[in-house]
């Protein structure tokens, strides 16, 4: 047992070591010494657009969140640019609609959206509905629940002059509050500080290696027509991933940039929306292939939950050497969680509770499994996904 607890101490040296490393590669938005520019050949902004950014906003029963993120966008400075910001009303049953009328800003459309075609999910038709409604040059998607920073839009659009064309796009800094989100939400830096080498992100033309945060995307107008569009892409539940993947597969350049300090959410407000939430993204963003899961949960629990077991065990029976090996394990999965926490500015305590948060990870990762598996499906914000 020694032995095995040694490998697993070695496997977890090795993925601390690239945690650090890795997490040293993520630019900061607004940093472009470290973008590299892959401009297409034959291709050319748009001059009809005259420097304009459009924000867009896709907004289904989110009352609670599109005045607050509205006041955001319109606070942001845009030196140099026109700013329109246009929230597609997506049918809600709530007073979305009218609250984002009732800013009164010049620079704010409102569009009503049309009603869910056949063979299309909810989020990708109305981002879709959004493009044709807009007019810029950059095309800025964002969330309802986002806020931005004052100088958040400048600093985007600073990096994106000089990728000149392509994806732009990054993981806000998430604001947690009940438990399953303190526990699950930080899991989306983790496995990409984990797994992901960063600099292939932008670097490679190979799509296997993307990430995105369908919260911030940020793509070039001649990028997003070369790739199909959401049209492209209409039927993928995780449309996020599935756009930054096409924009490659275009050619173009895909940026995972550092957005903390300039954009904040609160993505979930509970324990069900977590749930929900998560249980709808993780087989599909698998690829819905049933052996990277299991490979996947596995890993997971080798590394991250049974060094903590095993410690229980051999200090409870007196073993105190085999709990001295898997108590170095333990601490070994606190430190690299604990990278993965400090590149998202969550709290230095939650690190501590890693063996937990895998094992949350597990069962709805599980749940993700059954609800496709068993053609249950997918509930979320009123519509039902398979």
């Amino acid at each position: 047992m020694i032995v095995f607890l040694q490998i697993i101490i070695g496997c977890l040296l090795l993925q601390y070591l690239f945690a650090l490393w890795n997490t040293a590669q993520l630019p900061k938005l607004g940093i472009s010494k470290s973008i590299h520019t892959t401009k297409v050949s034959g291709s050319s902004s748009t001059e009809e657009c005259n420097r304009r950014v459009s924000v867009l906003i896709p907004a289904r029963d989110e009352a609670d969140n599109i005045g607050d993120c509205l006041a955001s966008v319109l606070a942001c400075t845009s030196t140099g640019w026109d700013l329109e910001v246009i929230v597609l009303d997506d049918r809600s049953s709530d007073e979305t609609g009218r609250i984002a009328r009732a800013t009164g800003d010049e620079r704010v459309k409102v569009v009503d959206g049309r009603e869910l075609p056949d063979g299309w999910l909810g989020k990708s038709n109305a981002c879709n509905q959004l493009v044709e409604a807009a007019s810029g040059e950059w095309l800025l998607f964002l969330d309802a629940d986002i806020r931005l920073k004052p100088e958040a839009l400048e600093n985007a659009l600073g990096m994106a002059e000089t990728q000149e064309e392509g994806l732009i796009t990054g993981f806000a800094y998430q604001h947690t509050g009940t438990w399953l989100e303190k526990l699950v939400v930080p899991l989306m830096t983790f496995t990409i500080i984990c797994h992901l080498p960063i600099p292939l992100v932008r670097a490679s033309r190979d799509p296997r290696f993307v990430a995105a945060h369908g919260g911030f995307m940020l793509v070039h107008r001649n990028s997003y027509i070369r790739c199909g569009g959401h049209a492209a892409i209409r039927s993928d539940l995780v449309d996020d991933m599935a756009l930054a993947r096409a924009v490659k597969k275009a050619g173009d350049q895909v940026t995972l940039a550092d957005i903390t300090d300039y954009a904040e959410m609160r993505m979930y407000h509970n324990a069900s929306e977590v749930w929900n939430g998560y249980r709808k993204n993780i087989y599909a963003g698998l690829g819905r292939r049933s052996v990277i899961l299991l490979g996947m949960l596995s890993l997971y629990t080798l590394l991250y939950v049974f060094p903590l077991a095993a410690f229980i065990f051999f200090s409870v029976t007196g073993q105190a050497a085999e709990a001295s090996w898997a108590l170095s394990a333990s601490l070994l999965g606190i430190a690299i969680k604990r990278i993965s926490d400090a590149s998202a500015r969550q709290s230095v305590w939650l690190c501590l509770l890693i063996s937990v948060s895998i094992l949350c990870l597990a069962v709805i990762a599980i749940s993700s499994w059954w609800g496709s598996r068993s053609g249950q499906g997918y509930e979320w914000k009123g519509r039902r996904y398979l």
